[in-house]
């Protein structure tokens, strides 16, 4: 059996003050949810599941209203939680730390969140229980850069941070999984 998961890292978003689960997309972020719909409409999409958070949600919900299908929205399929409350964080103040996530994964920033073991023990859990739902088809996933990277690693330990820094906002990578194993990744382009 062949299922191919489509992660769909959302569009631009701006980091203001409030939490990451309200975050929306900028007027950049909305284009970039057209430039998907359009990237995966012909792509013969069965269904679609997403992160709760708002931008997630929105660069696919295009697509979903274009199919005539809903998002399915799955709280472990949220962005990692840097802060115990769940803050938006700047990149200057997160980026110093990524590379001992990475080598720790049970670090947490000061002040609690989780640290990448947790996240991508909760995050994998649901993408294993949406493989087993839906084999044999196409199934889009709305994600996040960090989560994303840490349920491909779950396939493949070449997804690290390496691979989370050359990602972009929006980004769409096609995993080919074959009876449980992940046989192929592409990045699928986007047009401008």
């Amino acid at each position: 059996m062949t299922t191919y998961i489509y992660m769909v890292r959302h569009g631009d978003s701006l980091k203001t003050s409030g939490n990451e689960r309200s975050r929306v997309l900028s007027p950049q972020g909305e284009k970039d949810a057209r430039r998907v719909t359009e990237r995966l409409l012909n792509e013969g999409i069965h269904t679609l599941y997403s992160s709760p958070y708002v931008r997630a949600v929105d660069t696919i919900a295009g697509l979903a209203k274009v199919l005539g299908q809903e998002v399915h929205r799955i709280e472990d399929l949220k962005e990692k939680c840097w802060t115990v409350d769940d803050r938006t964080l700047q990149d200057p103040e997160l980026y110093p730390y990524l590379e001992r996530m990475f080598e720790e994964p049970d670090f947490v920033l000061e002040g609690g969140g989780e640290s990448n073991r947790v996240c991508k023990d909760r995050a994998v859990k649901a993408l294993k229980a949406i493989l087993r739902n839906h084999p044999d088809e196409r199934i889009v996933i709305g994600t996040h850069g960090m989560v994303m990277t840490l349920m491909m690693n779950e396939f493949a330990g070449e997804y690290g941070l390496d691979f989370l820094m050359q990602t972009t906002k929006p980004d769409i990578y096609c995993m080919e999984i074959i009876d449980g194993l992940l046989t192929h990744v592409e990045r699928l382009p986007l047009n401008d």
